[in-house]
């Protein structure tokens, strides 16, 4: 940890002494699955209330007729005792049952026999607590007991030997769990509350930018080995439960990839354990891994104590790109066209307002007086034949509503997203810096945005470059113009489900708006993942533009849609529109296809 790299994150006290409330003392993210979570928190509150009780042991093993001040004579102690001891059983029972009866597909990869010898070692502490306080009761060392102590007492005589045989055995018990913790993967008793404490609290959309303007013994271009990690990242290893929420939640896992971000991250930490000078790629985690991610956070969303993978992955890419000059062969020509063209698909920038031309969009010179909003096309929108329907109606509802908007035209480029997620975090810097500068000089203030992934970097990134805007998403926008009645929709009785985006839902939580709109037009049905916890497009972290493995993440999305019964797939992000487009055509369904603008739009037609 003294070796590795300072994080960039500002203290934010207060959401962190909330995070420490909710995730760790409330289990709030553990709670996402009732019976496990149930299950861990009868654990973990278990230990929390009978913390005491080693205390007790400790005084009472060197004098049977001492007592802990006020505490040892509290009769509502030896209740919660009793109860808590019941709970930490039924928690333990629970997980033998999950391990070895249900045997979930999450846990492919953990270390199984560590789990097994842990639970053991709870069971012990807390039978062998139980039956040194009935033993006391017997002899009459504590009156203060609770129930079942006092029931379980009726079994041992009055002599006290038995006293002493638990007492001791408690503590061995107790003693024995703390000499093995920091050999096993429970470590994270020890680091998750430190591991949540660092976690970042702005938008998890975010990622922490490579800093260029340092000395060179400063520098930083991601992570090769394992001096490259940054605190939070060395933390994260050692905080790791091997629970396999992550990986049950990857949608490169579901459909086949290689990558696991469980197994990633025990990667990572048995290369921190073993103090390896060797490339963490190939060695700790195979390099296909970072490859195969779509920085959709279904990881980060799941894990219980704020491991964030996506930081981890990206930082591996970085260091691959940058230095070694090696990444997928196919997203090579996504990468040159970025950083010559200005846009992923290698159009001329002249051609970005070529939509707009028959609808009268005000397209912004220098000098110009700054409009209400800017509205930011984004590359998809402006040179994708299906995604530009969506910006054609976002603009026809404007227009209609009597918003004051105008777009950049030919001065819009990339945001840098695609190159960023890739790992060249020199072209993403470089595209924010102009882009920042473009906003500046035209005194914008406002943003609305139809891609998620410029959304996401306009709002949450660009303010490490100087640029501070209040950025709207296109549904936020105009849900807030429907519910003004500046738009009047009229809705029919066509069944439509709605899929989240990952950068608009999870890593932003915009939710509801785009649901709105749904109900605006038609008769909303949700798939079984939605929300925070939906499931990819396929499209993130780049891979737009890349090759897949395995059966395709957008195909198994579409089937997910066309079992709702649904007519109509409503999206609200231009890449969700391609993916799932080409999704629902490989399983050849007629289900249609389309932006939440463009059903509104054609509803107010």
């Amino acid at each position: 940890m003294r070796r590795a790299k300072p994080n960039d994150r500002p203290p934010d006290v207060p959401r962190r002494v909330r995070n420490e409330l909710e995730i760790v003392l409330g289990q709030r993210k553990l709670l996402q699955r009732l019976v496990p979570g149930l299950m861990h928190a009868f654990i973990f509150w278990g230990f929390l209330v009978l913390f005491p009780t080693i205390v007790m042991a400790m005084i009472a093993a060197v004098d049977k007729h001492t007592e802990l001040p006020w505490l040892g004579h509290q009769t509502w102690f030896g209740w919660m005792v009793d109860l808590f001891v019941v709970l930490v059983l039924v928690g333990v029972g629970a997980a033998v049952y999950i391990r070895k009866v249900v045997r979930p597909p999450r846990f492919q990869g953990s270390h199984s026999g560590d789990a097994d010898f842990i639970l053991f070692m709870i069971a012990g502490v807390v039978t062998t607590l139980l039956c040194w306080h009935a033993a006391a009761h017997a002899a009459g060392l504590n009156d203060h007991v609770g129930p079942l102590s006092a029931a379980l007492a009726k079994a041992f005589p009055s002599h006290g030997l038995e006293e002493r045989v638990f007492v001791w055995a408690h503590l061995a018990f107790v003693l024995g769990f703390l000499r093995y913790l920091p050999y096993s993967k429970h470590l994270h008793i020890a680091t998750a509350a430190v591991n949540v404490w660092l976690a970042r609290t702005s938008r998890p959309g975010r990622l922490e930018p490579l800093r260029f303007d340092v000395p060179d013994d400063e520098l930083r271009f991601g992570t090769a080995t394992i001096f490259d990690l940054t605190r939070k990242e060395v933390m994260d290893g050692f905080s790791c439960t091997e629970c396999g929420r992550c990986q049950d939640a990857c949608p490169a896992w579901a459909t086949g990839k290689v990558l696991s971000p469980k197994l990633l991250i025990m990667g990572v930490r048995d290369q921190v354990l073993a103090q390896s000078t060797e490339p963490i790629l190939g060695n700790g985690v195979p390099e296909q891994m970072i490859w195969d991610c779509v920085t959709c956070g279904a990881c980060v969303e799941a894990c219980p104590v704020s491991i964030e993978h996506i930081d981890h992955i990206v930082d591996l890419r970085r260091s691959r790109v940058m230095v070694d000059s090696q990444f997928p062969a196919e997203a090579e020509p996504m990468l040159r066209d970025v950083e010559r063209a200005g846009n992923p698909w290698g159009k001329p920038q002249t051609e970005r307002a070529a939509w707009a031309e028959e609808l009268g969009v005000r397209v912004l010179e220098p000098g110009d007086r700054p409009p209400e909003y800017l509205y930011w096309v984004g590359c998809a929108a402006s040179f994708d034949e299906r995604a530009k329907k969506s910006a054609e109606s976002t603009a026809k509802l404007l227009q209609q509503a009597g918003v004051d908007f105008a777009i950049l035209g030919p001065r819009e480029a990339c945001t840098g997203d695609p190159a960023r997620r890739m790992g060249n975090e020199y072209v993403f810097q470089a595209y924010a810096e102009q882009n920042v500068a473009t906003l500046r000089e035209q005194r914008v203030r406002k943003i609305v945005a139809s891609c998620p992934h410029c959304f996401n970097t306009l709002a949450n990134e660009y303010g490490d470059f100087g640029g501070s805007f209040e950025v709207l998403h296109h549904t936020e926008l105009l849900a807030e113009l429907v519910r003004d009645g500046r738009l009047q929709p009229k809705a029919d009785a066509k069944p439509i489900t709605y899929h989240d985006s990952c950068y608009l839902a999870r890593h932003n939580d915009v939710r509801m708006e785009p649901r709105e709109l749904v109900a605006a037009v038609g008769q909303p049905i949700e798939m079984k993942r939605s929300g925070k916890q939906t499931f990819c497009c396929g499209a993130g972290g780049a891979h737009m533009w890349m090759e897949e493995a395995g059966k395709p993440i957008n195909a198994e999305r579409a089937r997910e849609a066309i079992d709702t019964g649904a007519e109509t797939l409503a999206v609200a992000c231009p890449f969700c529109t391609v993916m799932l487009d080409d999704g629902v055509r490989e399983t050849g369904s007629p289900m249609r296809v389309a932006d939440v603008s463009t059903l509104l739009a054609e509803s107010m037609e």
